[in-house]
């Protein structure tokens, strides 16, 4: 399987992570990448950057090196409401939105408040993307958010992160979410989650994944930037992702 999209990547701006938007393109392109997406942690992350971050990412080109630059932001699930940590009009000029748990800002707590979480911020059209759902410190029930994800329009994502340095223990868990998404119709995107460059579009871990449980391909968006793409700009956002054509269909 050919991997044309990466959509989930950090750069130096997270305060955590080790090189910048630039090196990270370079390593997209060499990879053959066509769309990569920068999606440094929303603003509730210790560290991450301010508002203003992301509200100038417009001045980013829409090509760089031959390689379609996705402006996103790794928002936060900051309550048991499912909000996330930038407001709505931030996230329309975003490309794309991740949602996802993390301990610095939200506690653990109970499956069915953790479920509950993730299925209101889906609901609430303000994330495109469920990122490293198979994390064990926030257990879920993966048939109710793999049925939501379907409904509301959303992916889910396997991080191969979670398969190497992140999220020890999250295989399991991560096999049983992909599962119910096949089951329930939905879609899966891979995301390098990438700290440093060097593994930017590297997802050797999720293809041995999403082989060993048999998903089907026509399930996962992340092989095509052409139905990446489509995916995005049938969100309705206000952003015109156009620009990104001549790439993705080079």
């Amino acid at each position: 399987m050919r991997i044309e999209v990466d959509s989930h990547t950090h750069t130096i701006a997270s305060g955590h992570a080790y090189s910048t938007l630039a090196e990270n393109v370079a390593a997209a392109a060499d990879r053959g990448i066509k769309l990569v997406a920068i999606t440094d942690h929303g603003p509730a992350m210790p560290g991450a950057p301010h508002f203003w971050f992301f509200k100038n990412m417009r001045v980013l080109p829409r090509i760089m090196q031959g390689v379609g630059v996705l402006r996103g932001v790794e928002a936060n699930i900051i309550n048991s409401n499912g909000e996330i940590d930038i407001d709505s009009e931030l996230q329309q000029q975003m490309d794309i939105v991740l949602g996802s748990l993390h301990e610095p800002v939200i506690s653990p707590t109970k499956k069915s408040v953790h479920t509950d979480a993730v299925i209101k911020a889906m609901a609430s059209g303000k994330i495109d993307v469920f990122a490293h759902g198979g994390n064990p410190a926030f257990p879920i029930y993966f048939d109710e958010v793999a049925k939501a994800a379907s409904h509301y329009k959303v992916l889910v994502e396997i991080n191969n992160s979670s398969f190497t340095t992140s999220r020890p223990g999250s295989k399991k868990n991560c096999a049983a979410l992909a599962e119910a998404v096949g089951r329930q119709g939905g879609f899966l995107t891979f995301g390098s989650d990438a700290h440093i460059a060097g593994k930017v579009g590297v997802f050797a871990e999720c293809l041995a994944f999403v082989e060993a449980i048999g998903f089907p391909k026509e399930q996962i968006l992340c092989l095509s930037g052409r139905e990446f793409l489509n995916f995005l700009m049938a969100k309705n956002k206000k952003v015109d992702l156009s620009g990104m054509e001549a790439v993705i269909d080079s």
